[in-house]
């Protein structure tokens, strides 16, 4: 039997729970493969996940370590040479060099930060590498000075040469693959070259072998939850001893405030990386002089924040001694020294031990490849795991709209007209294989005749002016003629022609030498961002195309505004299976850990992502909550204060009475709860209703009386300051200052399931004295997404599960009404049904779990519905009972009453003893 590990790391006396999860945890890692680990919120599941997989890499390192040695002995001792001990160390150094020169010429160049590993897969690489990698890697390439522009008498004139694309060949004719080659091999590196050296400055050449070394990759979801990731790891020892680096998004990194301005992250991105491209047209540009010397132009242009090779250097030395930084210390290193702190973080990931990251950049497959990030027998943590399937899929759906449609079939049309007859067959050819493309998808959004095909053939649906459908994929090429198209090439083009920038530059510059609009579509053109941004989505979705017909739909979207006339729409690629996504992390990663508060039921994770493993074989483990029993109040609200019953059911939730009762309801709660209060409503749509509601009715200004409110902003950058002066609000009234309202006890705050205040965001003791979850929050059954995954999802396991859409429904639907989504959900047998209450129950569990975050916290949560209580109509419903997915720290101690009455004396006298309790521990 193994001796259990010891976890010294641990900075706490950590309490038994988190003794089992850390055991469970180091023993998955043992075993590897997929394991699912359940800890509820606020038991420091965080900690323990640090100590337990850190602690499992120093001692399988240890381990390596000793077999290495003993295997060593052992083979001089069979050669009855010298111990290694005997040899001096520069004759050790000399033969390891020697048998290793080789190999690390062949490998000096293998990875540079910035530019990937330039793995190249035939069908799942999305268009982040198609957009921006001929930039990171060759769209410099020119011949002579062709791309300068000629300076005339001071002014600039436009060298439409500096747009013209080299000649193209496709595989079939010739010479694409020596040529695709040669000009990977010579592309330009992305990070700057300074005036001292013609390399990047974020490079090192041990990276190769410290590469090889054991890494764990920990992603969750919001910037926000890995600074917290950080912040808890720098409280053990581990901080000191391993090397951690943390990545994000360059809009959270980014230090050029003239690229900041921009505020969108798609344009952020794109500048970004003109200014890279720019930087190396420069630096890289050869000029031939006498004698046929060459020498290298001053780079007096790229983002002055990567200019200093040795200013980068030092970066990478502060990060080595500083220890693990979060985003925030890593911007303000930055600003201080001037150098990019998003390279500057990414150069670390060959060094790093540990690699804290955000999901787009783990489970994307391009943002891996471009990141440089190899999984192979390392381990994968991911945390926030409950919507992880879902968040996994919409990675890879893919949206182009018709505003974007019409800019990009303006601009090719006018390079094309441009440079027609100066352009080889290769590039002519596939430049107008892209405009048939154009008028297709163009076609399919603005033509009548042709959308009464597709509300024939597919789910239709009409209102408000816009009207849906959806199809399959095959479905959708036949119906524009388009079928014959060999996609896969095209994508090939698009990557390695640099027609993309070539387009969208030429169009630029006559734009603003024209000084006037260039079309009539520019009014949209700042809507969707540039010709840049339009063709990227175009990538996207030509990629989508090649997926296997039973995969996704497409969604068909059109829109006419009722007053302009004006015409709307997209087409979007909607992902339905995970698995063979999944499947590239699963067969790379030693082990893979799916971590979250509330998991189950993890039946449905298994069957979406890896349906492969047999559930014998899925570890999973689950622990209760620490807070002891008389520390959590849940109550199921069934009626008001005035006897009303509460369905806040799709039907009756917008009624007057049933919005009276429940403000009758907090005007009671504001007297009986201290400190702050927290309200969840089901959308911000109906909590603007609500709120309008009884700002007119007088029952705001009641409330406002005993609470201070506030709302949860609808962009996520305001929750922090609002969610500061909530806090502040609270803890002004605990000091007793309450000079500005005296009859105040607290703050009010309303909230919304699914927005950023109900995932990850800690509601710890006075901010979350009492939680109120309004109704249950099913999605709208009117989303033609959502039926489309419901629909494959109930054909899971089927013989027919690739051709989902073959439920037996009436094929008319309506946005806006949900009864042709009820139907289906009503057709649904088992898993599509399961899926929706799934869906629904995970939000509510990720919000009331927002309230209990340590051991000596305490809180009410109010589930405030006829739905959640027991009634003898309990059993004829046709979905199952919702307090049966509730967590069994909560479901165990759930009390369920009709009598408002008895609600309010068990608030009274829970709040009573634990105010006690408080002043006891003070």
């Amino acid at each position: 039997m193994e001796e259990a590990p010891k976890f010294q790391g641990f900075p706490y006396n950590p309490y038994s729970i988190q003794i089992d999860f850390m055991n469970a945890l180091y023993r998955s890692l043992n075993t590897g493969g997929v394991s699912m680990l359940e800890s509820p919120t606020g038991t420091g599941k965080t900690l323990s996940i640090i100590c337990s997989a850190l602690q499992w890499v120093i001692d399988r390192r240890q381990q390596q370590k000793s077999e290495k040695r003993i295997e060593s002995d052992g083979n001089c001792a069979r050669s009855g040479e010298f111990g290694s001990d005997d040899e001096p160390d520069w004759m050790r150094n000399f033969v390891l060099n020697k048998d290793n020169h080789g190999q690390d010429k062949k490998t000096k160049n293998k990875a540079q930060v910035g530019l990937g590993k330039n793995n190249h897969s035939k069908n799942r690489e999305r268009s982040g590498d198609l957009l921006f990698g001929n930039m990171e890697k060759d769209s410099c390439k020119k011949k002579g000075g062709e791309n300068f522009q000629r300076m005339t008498n001071g002014a600039v004139e436009l060298n439409d040469n500096e747009f013209l694309l080299e000649e193209y060949e496709s595989d079939e004719e010739g010479a694409a693959g020596d040529s695709t080659s040669k000009r990977r091999s010579s592309g330009a590196s992305l990070i700057s070259s300074s005036d001292e050296e013609d390399k990047d400055g974020f490079d090192d050449e041990e990276d190769e072998e410290e590469e090889e070394k054991l890494k764990v990759f920990f992603c969750s979801r919001t910037h926000s939850q890995l600074s917290q990731f950080i912040k808890e790891l720098q409280k053990t020892v581990f901080a000191n001893e391993i090397m951690a680096v943390c990545l994000g998004s360059r809009k959270n990194f980014c230090i050029n405030e003239e690229v900041l301005k921009l505020g969108n992250a798609t344009r952020i991105n794109e500048r970004c990386l003109e200014l890279q491209q720019k930087k190396n047209e420069v630096s890289k540009i050869k000029k031939i002089g006498a004698g046929g010397r060459t020498s290298r132009t001053k780079a007096s242009s790229g983002c002055p924040m990567l200019r200093k090779y040795k200013v980068q250097k030092q970066f990478k030395s502060e990060l080595s001694e500083q220890g693990p930084m979060d985003i925030e210390d890593l911007v303000q290193l930055g600003r201080s020294m001037k150098t990019c702190p998003y390279y500057g973080s990414r150069s670390m990931i060959p060094a790093a031990d540990l690699v804290v990251l955000p999901y787009q950049s783990l489970l994307s497959k391009s943002s891996r490849e471009s990141l440089g990030l190899n999984l192979k027998n390392n381990i994968v943590i991911i945390d926030e795991a409950h919507n992880l399937a879902d968040s996994l899929l919409s990675m890879y759906d893919s949206k182009i709209t018709l505003s974007q449609l019409e800019d990009l079939q303006y601009h090719v049309e006018k390079y094309f007209e441009r440079f027609r007859n100066l352009l080889g067959p290769g590039n002519r050819r596939y430049i107008q294989t892209l405009m048939v493309l154009c008028r297709a998808f163009l076609q399919s959004l603005c033509n009548e005749k042709d959308a009464n095909y597709f509300l024939d053939t597919g789910k239709a649906s009409e209102a408000n002016g816009a009207s849906y459908s959806s199809m399959a994929i095959n479905d959708f090429l036949f119906s524009l003629n388009i079928d014959n198209i060999n996609l896969i090439k095209l994508l090939q083009y698009l990557k390695e022609s640099n027609i993309m920038h070539k387009v969208s530059g030429y169009g630029d510059k006559v734009v603003s030498l024209q000084k006037t609009l260039a079309h009539k579509g520019n009014d949209e053109f700042g809507e969707d961002g540039s010709t840049l941004s339009s063709f990227r989505a175009l990538a996207d979705m030509l990629l989508s195309l090649t997926n296997k017909d039973g995969d996704g739909r497409i969604i068909i979207s059109r829109t006419r505004e009722p007053c302009s006339g004006k015409q709307g729409g997209y087409i979007k690629y909607v992902m339905l299976t995970g698995e063979k996504i999944f499947s590239e992390i699963l067969d790379q990663a030693h082990a893979v850990i799916l971590a979250g508060g509330t998991l189950q039921p993890i039946e449905e994770t298994r069957e979406r992502l890896f349906p492969q493993l047999s559930p014998d074989k899925l570890l999973f483990f689950s622990c209760s909550h620490i807070v002891p029993p008389e520390s959590i109040l849940p109550l199921t609200v069934s009626r008001g204060p005035s006897g009303q019953p509460f369905d806040f059911s799709y039907s009756s939730r917008s009624s007057s009475p049933m919005i009276q009762e429940l403000g009758l309801l907090l005007c009671n709660l504001v007297t009986a709860v201290p400190e702050g209060v927290v309200v969840f409503f089901s959308s911000f749509d109906y909590e603007g209703l609500i709120y309008d509601a009884w700002k007119a009715s007088g029952i705001l200004e009641r409330i406002m009386k005993k609470k201070r409110v506030f709302r949860e902003p609808r962009k996520n950058t305001d929750v922090e300051s609002v969610l500061k002066e909530y806090k502040e609000s609270i803890d002004t009234l605990a000091t007793g200052d309450l000079k500005q309202n005296p009859s105040q006890n607290g703050a009010i705050l309303f909230a919304v399931v699914g927005g950023k205040i109900s995932e990850g965001i800690n509601l710890s003791d006075g901010m979350g004295r009492c939680i109120v979850m309004v109704g249950l929050p099913y999605p709208s059954p009117s989303d033609i997404e959502l039926i489309e995954r419901i629909k494959f999802i109930e054909g899971l396991g089927k013989s027919d599960s690739k051709n989902p859409s073959k439920i037996s429904v009436n094929n008319e639907f309506r946005s806006g009404d949900a009864k042709a989504g009820f139907d289906i959900l009503r057709s649904c047998k088992h898993r599509g049904k399961e899926y929706y209450e799934n869906l629904c129950m995970k939000a509510v569990n990720q919000s009331i779990g927002r309230a209990i975050r340590h051991i000596n916290d305490y809180a009410a949560i109010l589930l405030v519905d006829t739905r959640y209580a027991y009634t003898s109509d309990s059993s004829k419903r046709s979905f199952s009972h919702p307090t049966t997915k509730l967590p069994e720290w909560i479901k165990g101690r759930l009390v369920s009453t009709d009598n408002y009455g008895e609600v309010h004396r068990m608030l009274h006298q829970f709040f009573r003893y634990n105010k006690n309790r408080e002043k006891n521990y003070e």
